[in-house]
């Protein structure tokens, strides 16, 4: 139960923040009139059918503004830790030119010889 209650206040305290301006346009909405006669700016103007949405659009900026500051404060807040490697080389030892060293390997000598092929392979005579 406890759990429940905790993930539901996450919930609307995470709700809440995201729609800051739907809250303001509904409180405004539910006192408009109260608004009207008691923070409108422009009441002794009657003709500017203003109804408080100077009072409105107050909020609404300061709604902004908080969200500016909550921002910065979670850029200050956020400590971003950068970790750096150097890139993994393999080398390998240089490769070693041998020069001159005929003498170290015999030579390759082809000692195997075979009359078969000699004996069945004719080439074709030509008809004059």
């Amino acid at each position: 139960m406890f759990k429940r209650l905790t993930a539901f206040c996450l919930l609307a305290v995470l709700i809440s923040s995201n729609f800051s301006r739907f809250f303001a346009f509904a409180a405004f909405k539910a006192n408009q009139k109260y608004i009207t006669e008691n923070f409108c700016v422009n009441k002794s103007r009657s003709w500017l059918h203003c109804n408080g949405h100077c009072y409105f659009m107050k909020k609404v900026k300061q709604a902004e503004e908080n969200e500016k500051k909550e921002a910065a404060k979670d850029n200050l807040n956020r400590l971003e830790i950068s970790f750096f490697q150097e890139p993994f080389q393999f080398d390998l030892p240089a490769p070693v030119l041998v020069e001159n060293n005929a003498g170290l390997f015999p030579g390759y000598t082809y000692l195997y010889s075979n009359r078969y092929t000699e004996t069945i392979f004719r080439p074709p005579k030509q008809i004059a």
